[in-house]
């Protein structure tokens, strides 16, 4: 049985449909695609980093620290957009972003570059958060689906071009370069949102929970250090792993004891207790799972298994993330078309699973065309669980909790990308090691020295490792289709199923 969005205390300014594109997409698309591409720009230029302060071993730190920080403000900043006006934090994100980028460039140390990296993340931190708030702030319910298109589509492509102009802006001028970029970008981006009408805060009254941050932080921090940690999973590393777990397990029974007892909570508690709005995290948390798992391991598969070169396996995502940002725009103009939301990701990522069980099944066998096709067939609905997430979050929620629906979903995103890579990971690794250990071995040393790690192996050697990496990565497949059908199964379940 269908059932319509609830009633919101307050709906969006009213404004000439005309003029509300105008208005809205220039000032929101620029920060989500600053949010999008940062960690895939700041990770081509690692290696340079690594050369010039030699700190290869914590160099994983340069990305970590910063997503723990973004994560950890995500919440804040709906809250805080909440409390004093979605416009205002957003620039505020915006101004410490940049400001932090400039201090990245300058840093004069491995610790300075840190200190910069986590100061940029509790400023970048907001950046997608507050920009989900503002287009429900400024956009009516049913016109929202389109508005969204537009937003997925933009993730993708600053996912997508991130790498490219990372490794370009490297290459030619340096890593320092690559922070300085942001600078113009963070500036036009400020000057566009200034122009939007100055909201009202969705609450007048509460204060911030400082309390509820430490302790969110608490409970972010050892569960992502376990998380990457599971990419590589061995026998002696369970204690470490399980007590990480442990005091994540820990600080998130102190965080929810003292959430409830909150005058002010951080975190939107009773809007988990409702049916849409916990099932849209959870299709929010296996999107990113999905999504990352595959952007992640998909370019290793090419180019072990298939021989592709780096420039070829980036040019063989192409169909993907061009059928993933295809389709995110299709449904968000099918949403605001018909009013339906949960029928989308339903069906649609039904047929994503079965693609990628076709993958586990035939992708030996296909050529590097025929797959990337296949993928892009597979992918054409994945943006569709984002989109109605968001729409589902904001239209339960209602217009004085915008920035905490937001946020929820966007930290079960960030939380479930996280997860998904690490799953895809252990899953290909364990695979490999219970099968072959040796070719674990080799396919590690791959990873590390790319195809140069095959020089001295013998053709026939060369040809059963890859047969066996194959054969492990019909897993990374399957786990990736049981994300998708994990989607189907709360879209299907979906209470709120049209606006």
């Amino acid at each position: 049985m269908e059932t319509s969005a609830p009633p919101s205390p307050a709906l969006p300014r009213a404004v000439a449909p005309q003029h509300l594109f105008r208005l809205v997409v220039p000032p929101i698309i620029l920060p989500v695609f600053l949010s999008a591409a940062d960690g895939t720009v700041v990770a081509t230029a690692l290696p340079a980093i690594a050369a010039s302060f030699g700190e290869v071993a914590n160099l994983s730190w340069v990305v970590v620290a910063n997503l723990i920080a973004g994560t950890v403000a995500a919440p804040a900043y709906g809250r805080l957009g909440d409390l004093f006006g979605r416009r205002r934090m957003m620039l505020i994100s915006l101004c410490l972003f940049m400001a932090a980028s400039g201090l990245c460039a300058m840093a004069p140390s491995f610790g300075c570059l840190l200190a910069a990296r986590v100061l940029q993340g509790l400023g970048g931190g907001g950046l997608m958060t507050l920009a989900q708030a503002l287009l429900g702030e400024n956009v009516p319910p049913r016109q929202r689906g389109s508005y969204q298109g537009y937003l997925s589509a933009n993730i993708v492509a600053g996912s997508t071009i991130g790498p490219v102009a990372g490794g370009f802006i490297t290459q030619a001028w340096g890593w320092h370069a690559v922070f300085l970029a942001y600078l113009p970008l963070c500036l036009i981006a400020i000057v566009l949102v200034w122009r939007l009408p100055r909201g009202t805060a969705g609450r007048s009254r509460g204060g911030f929970d400082i309390a509820g941050i430490a302790m969110l932080t608490g409970f972010i921090v050892p569960l992502l250090v376990a998380v990457s940690q599971l990419q590589r999973m061995s026998p002696a590393a369970l204690p470490k792993l399980g007590a990480w777990l442990a005091l994540a397990a820990v600080a998130l029974a102190a965080l929810l004891w003292q959430q409830r007892r909150a005058a002010a909570p951080l975190l939107a508690l009773p809007l988990l207790k409702i049916p849409a709005f916990w099932r849209s995290d959870v299709m929010g948390a296996c999107s990113g799972a999905s999504l990352t798992a595959m952007m992640t391991f998909l370019p290793i598969y090419l180019q072990v298994v298939t021989g592709a070169t780096p420039a070829q396996s980036g040019l063989l995502l192409i169909p993907l993330t061009g059928a993933v940002s295809l389709g995110s725009v299709l449904t968000g103009w099918l949403i605001s078309r018909t009013g339906r939301t949960a029928v989308f990701p339903t069906f649609g990522l039904a047929i994503t699973a079965a693609s990628l069980i076709g993958l586990a099944i035939w992708a030996p066998s296909l050529s590097r065309t025929q797959l990337a096709w296949l993928l892009a067939f597979g992918s054409l609905s994945q943006g569709s669980a984002m989109i109605t997430a968001q729409i589902t979050v904001q239209a339960v929620a209602g217009f004085q909790q915008l920035g905490a629906a937001a946020a929820s979903v966007q930290l079960s995103r960030s939380l479930g990308s996280a997860f998904g890579a690490a799953a895809a990971g252990a899953v290909l690794f364990g695979l490999l090691s219970a099968m072959h250990p040796a070719t674990a071995d080799l396919f590690f040393e791959m990873l590390r020295h790319g195809a140069g790690a095959l020089e001295g192996v013998s053709a026939a050697q060369q040809e059963a490792a890859r047969a066996d990496i194959a054969a492990a990565f019909r897993g990374v497949f399957l786990t990736v289709a049981c994300f998708s059908l994990t989607i189907v199964a709360c879209a299907a379940t979906l209470p709120l199923r049209r606006l």
